[in-house]
C-alpha cells in the first residue's frame, strides 16, 4: 500500500526560534507533513515544552540529536527526514548523524562552515541516495520560477550583466560599538566560534548568490570582494564583482547596516534582448523589459504564468503570497520527491525543483571565496579552486 504521509523531525526550532516557527508553519501548508519527532532544544525544559506543545509523545522528544538519529533510524513509524534549524556550527555534525542513519535531510543555510565539510555531506548523500534540502528559500517565490523559466526560454537573449543587492539595516546600531554590545544585539550571528567565517556574506550574501544561480543557470567563475567590518568580528557590509562563467560580468552588494532597508532583496538579471527584475518585498511581481518595448509587469496567479509558477500557485492572483508559501513551496517539492522515493516510482526532474545538496556546497565555496579575496586586497579568486 502507497505512503501518503511523510513523517518528519526536528533539530533546533524551540518556541522561541524563529527560523524553527518559519519552518513549522510552512510545512503546515502541506496536509501530507506530519512532525513526529524532535530534539528542539539543548535547554531540557524548553525541549519538552516544544514537544509537549505540538502534542508529541514523550518518547520521541529527546534530548540530543544523536539519540533522536538512533533510535528513529530503528522505528517502524522512522521520521522520513529531518529538518535542521540551528545555527551553522552545528549543521555539519547535525546532518552527518542522521545521514549515516539513512535518513533523509533538509538543512537551514549556509550548509556549514567548511568546505571539506559540506563536500562529504554531498558524498554521504549520493552514496546512499538520500534526499538533501538546504532552504535557499527564495527559489521557492513564484515569480522567481516564472523568471527562471523565462530566461530559459530566451526572452532576454544571453545574460551579459546581472546586478543583484541584499540590504538590511538591522546592525545600523553595531557600527563604533563594541563587540559584546553588537553581541547584544545579533545575538550569534557575529560571533564566529557560532558563524563560522562570515556574517552578513553567510547570511544574506549567500541568498543572492542562490537566487541569481536559480534564475539564470550561470556559475560563478570569480569574485573580488570587498568586506566591511566596522571593527566587528564578522562582516557587517560586502561589495562584490563577479565574472559568470559565460562571460557576462556582475554586482553583488549586502549589507545589515543600510539604513532604510528591511529585507531589500532584489535581483536585476540584464540580456541581449530583454531584462528582468524581482524584489522580494514585492514578491508577487515580475518586471520584463523587451528592447524597444515598454515594460510589463507580470502578476502570480494570473492565466498568462506558465509552468513551475503556474504548479506552486496556491491562491487566486491579488491575495498576496509571501515568505511562508516560498519556503511552503520548497517542502511541497521535496515532500513529493521523499514520498516517491518511499513509493518507488521515479523521479521527475520537477520532483527535484528544490535546493539541493549541490547548491549548498557551492554556497559555502562562494562564501569563502568572497572572505579569501577580501583579504588578499579583493584579488580576483575563484570558488571552486577552493579546497
Amino acid at each position: 500500500m502507497k505512503r501518503s504521509i511523510v513523517r518528519y523531525g526536528m533539530v533546533g526550532g524551540s518556541l522561541n526560534s524563529f527560523i524553527g516557527r518559519v519552518h513549522k508553519n510552512a510545512l503546515n501548508f502541506e496536509i501530507n507533513a506530519e512532525l513526529s519527532a524532535g530534539c528542539f532544544s539543548s535547554n531540557r525544559q524548553n525541549n519538552l515544552d516544544t514537544g509537549s506543545y505540538y502534542g508529541l509523545p514523550s518518547d520521541r522528544v529527546y534530548p540530543d540529536y544523536r539519540e533522536m538519529a538512533q533510535k528513529e533510524s530503528l522505528r517502524n513509524d522512522k521520521i522520513d527526514f529531518v529538518c535542521i534549524v540551528t545555527p551553522n556550527c552545528s549543521h555539519y555534525d547535525i546532518a552527518k548523524e542522521f545521514l549515516l542513519h539513512d535518513i533523509n535531510v533538509v538543512c537551514e543555510k549556509p550548509l556549514c562552515s567548511e568546505i571539506s565539510n559540506a563536500e562529504e555531506l554531498q558524498k554521504i548523500a549520493r552514496d546512499r541516495g538520500l534526499l538533501f534540502a538546504v532552504t535557499y528559500a527564495y527559489s521557492g517565490y513564484g515569480m522567481v520560477k516564472q523568471a527562471k523559466q523565462l530566461i530559459e526560454e530566451g526572452a532576454i537573449g544571453r545574460i551579459i550583466n546581472v546586478n543583484a543587492e541584499y540590504l538590511q539595516e538591522w546592525l545600523i546600531d553595531s557600527v563604533g560599538s563594541s563587540a559584546s554590545q553588537t553581541a547584544k544585539l545579533s545575538g550569534w550571528r557575529t560571533d564566529p566560534e557560532v558563524s563560522g567565517i562570515s556574517n552578513c556574506v553567510g547570511d544574506i550574501g549567500t541568498h543572492i548568490e542562490n537566487t541569481v544561480a536559480y534564475m539564470t543557470g550561470l556559475k560563478i567563475k570569480r569574485v573580488a570582494a570587498k568586506l566591511d567590518y566596522f571593527n566587528q568580528p564578522l562582516d557587517l557590509n560586502a561589495n562584490i564583482l563577479i565574472d559568470f562563467d559565460n562571460g557576462a560580468g556582475g554586482v553583488y552588494s549586502c549589507s545589515q547596516v543600510a539604513v532604510g532597508y528591511a529585507n531589500g532583496l532584489t535581483v536585476r538579471i540584464f540580456g541581449t534582448k530583454g531584462a528582468i527584475e524581482w524584489r522580494q518585498e514585492q514578491p508577487n511581481q515580475l518586471k520584463v523589459t523587451l528592447k524597444g518595448q515598454p515594460s510589463a509587469v507580470y502578476e502570480r496567479g494570473t492565466g498568462y504564468i506558465t509552468g513551475r509558477a503556474a504548479q506552486l500557485n496556491r491562491i487566486p492572483s491579488g491575495h498576496p503570497e509571501g515568505y511562508y508559501e516560498a519556503f511552503a513551496n520548497i517542502y511541497k517539492t521535496y515532500l513529493s520527491a521523499v514520498l516517491k522515493t518511499i513509493n518507488g516510482e521515479k523521479l521527475l526532474a520537477e520532483d527535484m525543483d528544490f535546493p539541493q545538496i549541490e547548491n549548498g556546497v557551492e554556497g559555502v565555496r562562494f562564501i569563502h571565496a568572497v572572505v579569501r579575496s577580501a583579504k588578499n586586497d579583493s584579488v580576483w579568486t575563484a570558488p571552486d579552486e577552493i579546497s
